[in-house]
């Protein structure tokens, strides 16, 4: 999808829907510019957060215990193979194939890996890599499914940053969808086996929690990265009149001079059009640096 639809999707419940947290930071107030983030505290640790990825956004799942959650979260991906996929009418020849590529597509979750190294990453060593013509297939059939929910570049209207890379986001709709694939659940995520997925997954969770929040305020999620590297940014809400909320990401309580300079960057690029600047944590409690850079526990952020 070229375009962040804001008007139709219906996504899974975000972490600030499920009951478990009690937002009190609005997005929509600091897109509009008139949050002043008060000093708040949050009681959400890493252990909360690694098992609200696991245990998805979609009602009838997050709410039983978690070996029935990925039993259901089990049965979910195996429906869409043997029965969504039919339906819409495109016929899986090679289940088992199918399904490499999309635990391939969840290993690239937050990152803007291209579809040719998701093609070297599906081969078993068996010559049963897909087609590029049947992974486009896979692609257009589960977005319409919307189980793969890419992030879209950002590229600006009257665009003065040059150089601006258009590819994708990877993103499933839901992080535990990714866990599943990948075998992850709340402990391993926590422990050396999953520790490679931790911080991809929890910018999972907060993408989809941003993407919630920002449908509700009439906005659209995009994510920034120059042709070369050079600066990078995980996520762009910007709001109907332009106005434009940028985020990052951190799976960590302690936010350092290094992990706004991107921010900073974009701040001097469009100075009229940035409204606020946010890192989003698992840290304790938000508060306001002294370069204005907001920082919020995941757990405090809501509509």
């Amino acid at each position: 999808m070229g375009q962040e639809e804001y008007s139709l999707r219906m996504r899974p419940m975000a972490l600030h829907e499920r009951g478990l947290v009690k937002p009190t930071v609005s997005l929509r107030a600091l897109l509009e510019g008139v949050s002043q983030l008060p000093a708040l505290r949050s009681e959400f640790g890493l252990a909360d957060y690694f098992a609200a990825i696991t245990a998805s956004g979609f009602p009838a799942v997050q709410q039983t215990v978690p070996r029935l959650q990925r039993a259901q979260l089990d049965s979910y991906l195996e429906r869409i193979i043997d029965h969504d996929l039919p339906n819409e009418g495109f016929v899986v020849r090679r289940p088992e194939t199918l399904r490499r590529w999309m635990s391939a597509y969840a290993t690239a979750s937050s990152t803007t890996t291209s579809y040719s190294r998701l093609l070297d990453a599906t081969t078993a060593g068996d010559g049963s890599q897909p087609a590029k013509t049947t992974t486009r297939n896979y692609i257009d059939h589960l977005e319409r499914l919307w189980i793969l929910d890419p992030v879209p570049g950002w590229i600006p209207s009257n665009n003065p940053i040059r150089r601006l890379q258009q590819a994708p986001k990877r993103q499933l709709a839901d992080p535990a969808l990714a866990a599943r694939l990948l075998g992850l659940n709340a402990s391993s995520l926590a422990g050396p086996s999953g520790a490679h997925m931790a911080g991809p997954l929890f910018e999972s969770l907060v993408t989809l929690g941003v993407r919630v929040a920002a449908q509700a305020a009439e906005a659209r999620v995009y994510h920034l990265r120059t042709n070369e590297g050079r600066h990078e940014i995980d996520l762009i809400v910007e709001g109907e009149d332009g106005r434009v909320l940028a985020i990052e990401v951190k799976l960590s309580g302690a936010v350092h001079d290094q992990d706004v300079r991107h921010l900073l960057w974009l701040r001097e690029q469009i100075p009229d059009r940035v409204v606020d600047l946010l890192v989003v944590n698992t840290g304790p409690a938000t508060y306001r640096r002294s370069d204005g850079v907001g920082v919020v526990p995941l757990a405090l952020l809501g509509a």
